[in-house]
């Protein structure tokens, strides 16, 4: 049996040491070939042996690690079901011929079937026709239920999450920061350096290091769980040293009186501002695929028996005769058999000019019609279109990692522990 390749979109990561600490998890696994965990795309492209894994077992793994693969769920009623053993039969078309679909769970009772899917590999009529290849029907929930982007969804809340954080730490430490400032310069007066004052930064200083820092903390167990140590571990470390530190001197006075609380917010905050830009960024790395699906039609005309039937996208087969109107995207690539016209082809070529059609010339998917109407026979459907592959590369792409980027991911692994190690050396501590 070949074996499977996956591109799983994931959420999480906080470093490129995330990235690694996910393909050494993974790369456990019996039956996984090769791994690649791409921290600037947020995907990972793994290459397993079917006889021995399925798609749901790596990502239990990914779950497991500490990681989040986002995924769409649908539920729909069937129809035509007449016992237990049609409940097998419509699972099993769905596991194991619909590629994409991670797990699916149908009730012969209530008739309606739960799918959990990768939205960027299966779509909701795609599901809908293998259950129909398997002699049964089903009701296409509306867009509204399951026509989200679950990925994009999962995106913007990260960012809105990474937000909202940093404004907090920005409330609290300003005026952190500003009164230790002002303190420490001799500006504000005898009165700053009074017992009150520490107990008041460290209020202003509380929300920042367990609110705000907190998905440091997070990051920092999950890293040393899968027997790593990455960027987070570093600022949970420094920080929590600054503010324990402080906080000690508030317990017990005679140590001292001179508090780190500003230390500790000021890098959580500084450090969250660029978490927030970089999940910002991230979230922009999936728009180009969306645009390219974007351009795909999701219905077709096409003459069947001498009428013309509007059928979804994922319907329409091989040889079919299709009917494209002028304005209208084409659905499929194709030859034209009746018609004049002229397509719009720049998103194939980026040539501005449209280029004429004639009886016996191709046609592309997501080109545009112009002026005539086209009756063309479909020749490539589906995965198996030119605009299907050029989605399909560009996802390879944005999944693959230069050189440089595997480099820099070589260096974070060892990065970190050489840090922690130089500062408890004797010479960090002024004992040489």
């Amino acid at each position: 049996m070949a074996d499977n390749t996956v591109s799983l979109p994931l959420t999480g990561m906080t470093c490129t040491n995330c990235a690694a600490n996910i393909e050494r998890s993974l790369s456990r696994l019996e039956g996984v070939r090769q791994v690649n965990v791409n921290f600037a795309s947020e995907r990972a492209e793994v290459t397993f042996d079917p006889a021995q894994l399925t798609v749901q077992d790596v990502i239990e793994r990914v779950r497991k690690s500490g990681y989040e693969v986002p995924l769409g769920r649908v539920e729909m009623p069937i129809t035509g079901m007449t016992c237990a053993n049609c409940v097998a039969n419509v699972e099993r078309a769905l596991k194991k011929k619909v590629d994409g679909v991670v797990d699916a769970s149908v009730n012969f009772g209530s008739e309606r079937a739960s799918v959990t899917y990768l939205p960027d590999r299966v779509t909701v009529e795609q599901i809908v026709a293998a259950i129909e290849k398997a002699g049964y029907g089903a009701v296409v929930p509306q867009e509204g239920e399951a026509g989200q982007d679950a990925e994009l969804a999962a995106r913007q809340a990260e960012v809105r999450d990474q937000t909202r954080k940093f404004i907090v730490g920005v409330i609290f430490t300003t005026p952190l920061f500003v009164i230790s400032m002002l303190r420490d310069f001799d500006i504000l007066g005898p009165w700053s350096h009074a017992m009150w004052v520490n107990w008041l930064l460290w209020a202003l200083a509380t929300p920042v290091q367990f609110y705000t820092g907190w998905d440091y903390y997070v990051g920092g167990y999950k890293s040393l769980r899968n027997r790593g140590a990455n960027m987070d571990v570093l600022v949970a470390l420094g920080s929590s040293v600054a503010y324990f530190y402080s906080l000690a001197l508030l317990m017990v006075p005679h140590i001292g009186d001179h508090v780190y609380f500003e230390t500790a917010a000021v890098i959580i905050t500084l450090i969250k501002l660029g978490k927030m830009l970089e999940a910002r960024t991230k979230g922009k790395t999936g728009q180009a695929i969306r645009k390219l699906i974007g351009l795909q039609p999701k219905t077709a005309f096409v003459i069947e028996d001498g009428v013309e039937k509007e059928l979804p996208l994922t319907r329409v087969q091989r040889d079919a005769l299709v009917v494209v109107r002028p304005g209208e995207r084409i659905p499929v690539d194709g030859v034209v058999l009746e018609g004049i016209s002229s397509v719009d082809e720049s998103m194939l070529s980026g040539e501005p000019l449209p280029v004429d059609k004639n009886p016996g010339e191709p046609v592309a998917a997501g080109t545009i019609n112009g002026q005539g109407m086209l009756k063309f026979r479909a020749t490539r459907v589906g995965r198996d279109t030119a605009l299907a592959q050029i989605i399909r590369l560009v996802q390879e792409a944005q999944g693959s990692k230069a050189p440089i980027q595997a480099l820099a991911d070589r260096i974070s692994a060892v990065f970190v522990p050489t840090v922690i190690v130089i500062a408890w050396s004797p010479l960090a501590r002024g004992g040489w």
